[in-house]
């Protein structure tokens, strides 16, 4: 039971590193209208009319933003990686228990980010442009946060089952 709840809790967890990686890094977390030009921005660059150009203001809501959603990266890597190496070394249990504490931290940490995030567009953002919405690489943050969050959940009922689980008997008892 221990592989098959793990092997899902692993897939659930690339699949949620590839989200967090691809979200973090595009430039889509919102689309609106400037000056009648169409604009998108993400956490690290501006585009105007498909021309881009680093963040200059140092706000510090793209800055918590970013914080938040690197160390979740980060920890998303470590929960996937331990989960991986719980497969080939005998210590798994302990292992696939870390890795899904280390991807329910990873879920928490994009959910704290993209709470920020969200919060600060609609109330400042919302107020200041009229034609505005939030665009693909918001929503794959989000949908990384469900798969990370999954993918620790997985993992820790793998734990869970396999310490619950009686250990096979010993060949030299019979």
């Amino acid at each position: 039971m221990l592989y098959t709840l793990a092997t899902g809790g692993t897939l659930c967890g690339v699949a949620a590193l590839v989200l967090l990686i691809v979200s973090t890094a595009t430039d889509f977390w919102m689309q609106y209208r400037y000056s009648g030009n169409s604009a998108n921005q993400g956490l690290w660059r501006f585009c105007i009319n498909r021309k881009c150009h680093a963040h200059t203001l140092t706000v510090a809501f793209w800055d918590a933003t970013r914080a938040f959603m690197l160390l979740s990266v980060l920890s998303c890597l470590v929960g996937v990686v331990l989960g991986l190496s719980a497969f080939s070394n005998r210590t798994k249990s302990r292992r696939v228990r870390t890795g899904g504490i280390a991807l329910l931290l990873s879920g928490f940490l994009a959910l704290l980010a993209l709470a920020i995030y969200t919060g600060v567009t609609v109330n400042f953002f919302g107020k200041r442009y009229i034609d505005w919405r939030f665009s693909w690489s918001y929503i794959l943050g989000w949908l990384g946060i469900l798969l990370a969050l999954a993918a620790g959940v997985l993992h820790l009922c793998a734990f869970q089952r396999n310490t619950a689980e009686p250990a096979p008997p010993n060949v030299s008892d019979s």
